[in-house]
């Protein structure tokens, strides 16, 4: 089965229950700081196994200590529940 973008309505409802997640270009966003480079890498390299396994891939960049994601599904066309799951498991590490 196909996925499907969710509406305007539901990405409210579950964005309501994400922290500190927003839409930023039609995208669920989250920027994440931490105290060093390499820790920012480390958690780049925890979202990598979590994207991977999923097969749900970020949009993503690095600078120093910030890490800036954008999640999407491009195949539907819109946020879609992937893109939820996702920023779930990430807010979990």
């Amino acid at each position: 089965m196909a996925v499907q973008a969710l509406n305007t309505t539901d990405i409210e409802s579950r964005l309501a229950q994400l922290t500190h997640w927003s839409i930023d270009e039609n995208k669920l966003h989250k920027q994440f700081v931490f105290g060093s480079f390499i820790e920012a890498w480390g958690f780049m390299s925890q979202v990598a196994l979590l994207a991977e396994a999923m097969d749900h891939h970020p949009e993503w960049f690095n600078v120093y200590n910030r890490v800036d994601i954008h999640l999407t599904t491009h195949d539907a066309g819109g946020i879609s529940e992937r893109d939820f799951e996702l920023a779930t498991n990430i807010d979990l590490l």
